[in-house]
């Protein structure tokens, strides 16, 4: 049986849809003096790609100074991957080195009187973060082709993201288990401990009552 090609098309985008959101967008206010954090949890040599811009309020002008933001992008170590100082918008781009969460702050200097900054803020990892676009004009596809390039790199970043999480679970199961074995061993110390100083108790009036010859 031959399935038509219009409806194998609509499959891997519907596949594409329900595998692939690793995408976060978002928009937030910030006042003035405050810092805001997103963070990010990207798995080693996974690809991320973000920007961000300040909502103007004043549609037309010139955006004013206290809406100018300070953005620092850092890695689960503290090494930075990106920095804006005074800026209304930009973008990162940067492969993981790293596994684990990466963090996004943004800050807004302090004015008086306070203004209230409103951000957007984009943020995708994994397969996402591709331009595909680029990819369809760089190798002439068509669209099939292009939907099963989309359907292969998405695989390939839900396998990776699988061997991930089972690193990260078995890493929870070794601390779960250390974290028993000093309990237990913290808990034979106490009763340890319970017991010799029961028996000094003992040993204590023992002595105290035969010093009063009551025993």
């Amino acid at each position: 049986m031959t399935v038509p090609i219009s409806n194998l098309v609509t499959n891997v985008v519907i596949i594409l849809g329900l595998f692939s959101n690793f995408g976060e967008s978002m928009r937030f206010d910030l006042t003035s003096g405050h810092t805001k954090c997103v963070s990010e949890d990207i798995n080693h040599n996974g690809m991320t790609v973000g920007k961000y811009s300040v909502v103007n309020p004043n549609e037309g002008y010139p955006l004013p100074d206290t809406h100018k933001l300070t953005v620092k992008v850092t890695s689960p170590y503290g090494n930075s991957y990106h920095q804006g100082d005074h800026v209304e918008s930009g973008n990162f781009a940067f492969t993981a080195a790293e596994a684990g969460d990466y963090t996004a702050c943004f800050w807004s200097p302090d004015h008086n009187p306070p203004a209230t900054v409103t951000v957007e803020f984009e943020w995708k990892t994994g397969v996402v973060s591709k331009d595909w676009t680029k990819v369809a004009k760089k190798g002439q596809v068509d669209m099939m082709e292009l939907e099963l390039k989309k359907l292969f790199d998405t695989v390939s970043s839900i396998h990776e993201e699988m061997f991930y999480l089972r690193e990260r679970e078995e890493e929870m199961q070794e601390l779960n288990k250390t974290t028993n074995s000093r309990m237990a061993s913290l808990g034979f110390i106490s009763l340890v401990v319970c017991l010799s100083v029961a028996a000094l108790q003992i040993w204590h009036l023992k002595t105290f009552f035969e010093r009063k010859k009551l025993l």
